[in-house]
């Protein structure tokens, strides 16, 4: 089963004073560009929260996030009594009209007067934290399980319209070869002159292998054969079904540079459209 790269996961846990909300954002990227925003209370973690994401995610841009919602009394921010009475000091010497108290308001605004002293985490609380990680997970893998039946679905649609494009060029090959025999025998008689049937024929049969797509046919069937056997049997597909869509797209335009049949030429361009709807959706799968 394919995995789109776009995902949504949040989940939350309360301990005796905090509420714990981790949310999961991910959109498509080439490789895993996982971007951070947690609580100072949990910075000495962050590297095991990446690994855990990592490990559970793989590819794609991750926007994550701890948001921590203080329920109790407990609260790790002090007051930089030093800063303040700097701040104070300074401000008075400017000679800046105002009272103490004004000062005072002005002073707690500034830089480095709120400190956050180092909290030691319980392993009850770092257990429930992990707990919501892994659930937020679930959630965004669930999100993109669900994306990616609905993008394994279109992917085959398009692959099997350009299958079928291609068994329809077979019911124009005769008349192809008979309208390039047509072209070069009227070009011929234009110009009034004289010529070896013979080695006409000869001409013709060269002139018609250059043109011959049989194996440019073989071979995109090939490739959208295996197209459909990677979506049904590989895990993390997206890579894959991108480098056989190129092959494909060589396949197909050959075919077109070749086909010197407007009929032939309206398939090229049918299945070059699918083809490229095919490679907007790989963009998205995992």
């Amino acid at each position: 089963m394919l995995q789109s790269m776009t995902g949504y996961g949040k989940s939350e846990v309360n301990t005796e004073n905090l509420k714990i909300s981790i949310e999961i954002k991910t959109l498509n990227s080439k490789s895993l560009d996982l971007f951070v925003r947690i609580s100072p209370r949990y910075r000495n973690k962050e590297l095991e929260l990446r690994k855990i994401i990592g490990s559970q995610l793989v590819r794609g841009k991750i926007d994550f996030s701890i948001i921590i919602e203080n329920l109790g009394a407990e609260n790790n921010s002090r007051i930089n009594a030093n800063a303040v009475k700097n701040y104070i000091s300074n401000l008075e010497e400017l000679q800046i009209e105002g009272t103490q108290l004004d000062f005072l308001k002005m002073a707690i605004r500034m830089p480095e007067v709120f400190t956050n002293q180092e909290v030691e985490i319980s392993e009850e609380e770092w257990k429930l934290v992990l707990e919501c990680l892994n659930s937020s997970l679930e959630k965004v893998n669930d999100f993109r399980s669900e994306e990616g039946r609905a993008l394994e679905a279109a992917l085959k649609k398009y692959a099997k319209n350009i299958l079928t494009s291609l068994d329809e060029i077979e019911r124009y090959e005769q008349e192809r070869i008979i309208s390039v025999r047509q072209k070069l025998e009227k070009q011929l008689s234009e110009l009034k002159i004289q010529f070896d049937e013979q080695r006409f024929h000869q001409e013709v049969v060269y002139y018609i292998e250059k043109l011959d797509i049989n194996e440019e046919k073989v071979r995109l069937k090939q490739h959208g054969e295996y197209f459909f056997k990677v979506i049904d049997n590989d895990e993390q597909a997206g890579k894959k079904l991108g480098f056989i869509a190129q092959e494909m797209g060589r396949e197909i335009n050959t075919i077109g540079s070749k086909a010197n049949h407007s009929e032939i030429q309206k398939l090229v361009v049918l299945m070059k459209d699918e083809l490229e709807k095919i490679k907007e959706q790989t963009n998205n799968v995992l």
